[in-house]
């Protein structure tokens, strides 16, 4: 112990000696050790760690699909759910649950809120226990019970201020008194991740009882709710994915389904991370790949001095040192630079956790849940360690291989040995180079295809202009707007009032705007068009007020918009887009033509518009049919209100406008189109950032490398370049010389670094639009610029190289 000690105390003072080579290193490692820690949280958040629900392995949830007719993933019908719940053999428990958007009344301002309607076993299966009374009673699973409610902590502190004697009193949603039965606790959450909705949902507000009545088996067209299940114990996802294809084949010959119907059991966890775990894996490689290149760079560092300890470790040995004393105290050297390179790099995970944050990818389930704790602490505990050792090896390797004799007899000017402007005489370092040369233009290569995929996916035309749009949903969800003609004379006000505003140049509602993750489809029959039995036609379908296309400047290429006339008692009418019209009607006016859900009651087509990017901008949607507000009136509607400027005030008057057409309406999620346009890409914004900024600083460490390579091969041939210079070599002989040595160590990186890119960048395929995996542009624009830049980092060195006196430099030798 007492050696360990006196190698430590030695570490400590050997580092401040070399105060300026310490912080550099620290510095590196920091920035490849803190981006691993980071990352790593992340993982260890998603990945790693369960679900903060009892046996939560065990949990999953039942969709449905039939991707032979567009549907890839899909809501349950309660039907479904009974089919399910009386044939299955895999599953210990099962809930049905819907979400849906209640006005809370009763209150100053109304209040929009977002309540899971489920049955009890939902919350048992999720170990939900109440804080303050109880959470909901086997028997509120069947009609006839009296209404109650159960208050998540956030809605109970926000709205309700805590109140401890909130349980037993009645609060109003939609006009509807319920009776507060329960508040669960902070740490219990569920939110859109877990539960996803048909509509925009964070997390849930209020439960409330879902009863199911003895009709509950027939309601098989009512597919918008969610099925969660506990498998049984030793049950496996496999086999209850085989147990539940019987029973959607069952379901697919009984209601006569589409031939490619079927069902899915996904786990929990996996539901939660969804597509986001392909993207953590490739930013976990990429800041892998920095390290590595961190390592490198300071294994080269340490080579140097290395070299210049060969007297201190040649005396060391005379004085009877062995080898295993001076690789110990070597090592502790590396390890103690990387513990202190990690304890820093705790402080990057941090700052990088925060940029996270404040960025918003989108992409990143529980963000907040994500941190440092004790398994990130390990991580970076385990990674410095490993980090020094990686690092540390060659360089003390190369210390103890001294000449004893030659350093001794050179009076410690070492390293002329080595000298000479070949790098084979240097083969490690130039490896080391190499290497890190080779990872940073993969990396590079990565991350210019991605910003090229960046930048081709804002130059897709989202079929409407975002420019001086303002958006809100509005709620009209008072007891009063059961009726269609009350709720319609609410649109109509509203159209009204806010169209005359200062300012305002046009305004509509819609149903499902653009970019807000709202869906909403089903089948529909088409002149003409006779599917097989089970194989209707899936379009989105939309209901919009008549001045929306105006509003949202998506245009109009046959018939007519939607007009005042177009009532519940004049003949239904729709709008399709572009790509339903040319899929029915490619060489014809697909105005006049009809569709329908029920055939006694054809739909005329007025009019056609251009295709609109529901979705995403990468992503092509289904065809899609509007309806006009007038004759299928919603009670939630997302409004659009396009201005002459961008009057930051728009909003409040706005808001002021439809408070004074009706007090109780509530208004909420107020963003301009180009905020929520700027949101929809956040996923691919954050790759590419993250995947650029790793490797610029792979770049940067490169050519640090390069340039302290060349740089050392230049102090240590000093003796060779007098010679040249007393011979008649021109700078331009000498700084050619140089320049060759360090191009020709980036060219070997570069051709290597094409060779790994090409095999490595199938794995961000998926998170590619409109750039193939092996675009041309890329491969060559990325290793010009690392040549550029290898090439910069070599002519400072080699320009030194001309300022070697050769009289200085023969005296000296």
């Amino acid at each position: 112990m007492d050696l360990w000690l006196q190698d430590f105390r030695y570490a400590i003072r050997t580092l401040r000696k070399n105060a300026v080579m310490t912080m550099v290193i620290v510095a590196s490692l920091a920035i490849g050790i803190g981006a691993n820690s980071a990352i790593f949280s992340v993982v260890d958040a998603l990945l790693l760690r369960p679900l903060p629900y009892p046996n939560a392995n065990r949990l999953a949830a039942v969709w449905l699909h039939s991707p032979g007719i567009g549907i890839l993933r899909d809501w349950p019908s309660p039907g479904e759910f009974i089919d399910v719940q009386n044939q299955n053999h895999s599953f210990e428990q099962m809930a049905l649950a819907q979400s849906r958007t209640f006005t809370l009344t009763g209150r100053d301002q109304p209040e929009r809120v977002d309540v899971l309607r489920t049955q009890s076993s939902l919350l048992t299966m999720l170990g939900a226990k109440a804080l303050l009374g109880r959470t909901f009673l086997p028997e509120e699973d069947k009609p006839g019970k009296p209404p109650v409610a159960i208050l998540s902590n956030g809605v109970w502190t926000r709205l309700f201020n805590s109140d401890p004697a909130i349980v037993g009193k009645s609060i109003m949603l939609d006009g509807n008194a319920f009776t507060v039965a329960g508040v669960l606790p902070r740490s219990f959450m569920l939110n859109a991740e877990v539960m996803p909705s048909e509509g925009p949902m964070d997390k849930v507000d209020m439960f409330l009882p879902l009863p199911l009545g003895a009709d509950a088996a027939q309601r098989r067209g009512d597919e918008n709710y969610n099925i969660m299940v506990r498998l049984k114990p030793g049950v496996s996802l496999q086999q209850a994915q085989a147990d539940i294809n019987v029973i959607a084949s069952q379901i697919r010959q009984k209601d006569k389904r589409d031939v490619t119907f079927g069902m899915d059991v996904v786990g929990l966890q996996e539901q939660v991370v969804g597509d986001v775990r392909r993207a953590l894996l490739v930013l976990l490689g990429s800041v892998a790949l920095v390290l590595l290149i961190a390592c490198a760079n300071v294994a080269n560092l340490l080579l140097a001095r290395a070299a210049g300890r060969e007297k201190e470790v040649a005396i060391r040995t005379a004085m009877g040192a062995g080898w295993h004393r001076l690789m110990r105290q070597l090592m502790t050297e590396s390890i103690l630079l990387a513990l202190i390179g990690g304890a820093a790099g705790l402080a990057v995970a941090r700052l990088s956790l925060f940029i996270v944050r404040t960025m918003n990818p989108g992409n990143i389930p529980r963000l907040d849940d994500i941190g440092i704790n004790g398994s990130v602490l390990a991580f970076t505990f385990i990674l410095s360690l490993a980090t020094g050792i990686l690092f540390g090896l060659a360089p003390a390797w190369r210390a103890i291989k001294v000449d004893v004799n030659s350093s001794l007899k050179a009076g410690g000017r070492s390293g002329q040995s080595e000298g000479g402007l070949h790098m084979t005489r240097h083969y490690l370092r130039s490896l080391l180079v190499v290497s890190e040369l080779a990872f940073s233009l993969m990396l590079l290569i990565g991350a210019g295809l991605l910003i090229r995929s960046f930048i081709r996916l804002q130059s897709v035309p989202p079929g409407f202009t975002t420019e001086h749009v303002l958006t809100m949903e509005v709620a009209a969800n008072d007891p009063k707007y059961r009726q269609h003609n009350a709720v319609a004379g609410f649109w109509r006000e509203i159209d009204t009032r806010v169209a005359h505003m200062p300012g305002v140049v046009a305004e509509g509602e819609v149903s499902a705007l653009p970019l807000t993750g709202t869906v909403g489809w089903g089948g529909i029959q088409v002149e003409g068009y006779n599917p097989p039995p089970g194989q209707e036609l899936q379009v989105d379908q939309r209901t919009a007020s008549t001045d929306y296309f105006r509003t949202m400047q998506i245009p109009l290429t046959a018939g007519r918009f939607f007009s005042e006339q177009d009532t519940a008692d004049m003949p239904p009418v729709a709008i399709i887009d572009k790509n339903f019209a040319q899929r029915f009607w490619p060489h014809n006016d697909a105005v006049g033509k009809h569709v329908w859900f029920d055939p006694k009651k054809p739909i005329t087509i007025v009019g056609v518009v251009g295709t609109v990017k529901q979705y995403g901008l990468e992503t092509d949607g289904k065809i899609a049919a509007y309806f006009p507000l007038l004759q299928d009136t919603g009670r939630g509607m997302f409004l659009a209100v396009r201005s002459s400027s961008d009057d930051t005030g728009l909003s409040s008057a706005v808001v002021s406008e439809i408070h004074s057409v009706d007090p109780s309406a509530v208004v909420y999620g107020t963003r301009t189109m180009q905020d929520r346009l700027y949101d929809s890409l956040a996923r691919q914004r954050f790759s590419s950032v993250m995947l650029g900024a790793f490797a610029g600083f792979a770049m940067l460490l490169a050519a640090v490398g390069l340039y302290g390579v060349i740089s050392y091969l230049v102090s240590q041939s000093t003796h060779d370049i007098g010679i040249l210079v007393a011979l008649g070599a021109r700078p331009g002989n000498i700084i050619s010389l140089v320049v060759r040595q360090g191009m020709r160590l980036t060219i070997a990186g570069i051709v290597i670094g094409i060779i790994g890119a090409a095999a490595l960048t199938r794995v961000i395929a998926s998170l590619l639009f409109g750039v193939s995996t092996t675009d041309v542009a890329t491969f060559l624009a990325v290793p010009a610029l690392l040549a550029a830049v290898a090439f910069a980092a070599t002519v400072i060195p080699a320009w030194r190289a001309t300022n070697v006196d050769p009289i200085v430099a023969l005296r000296e030798e």
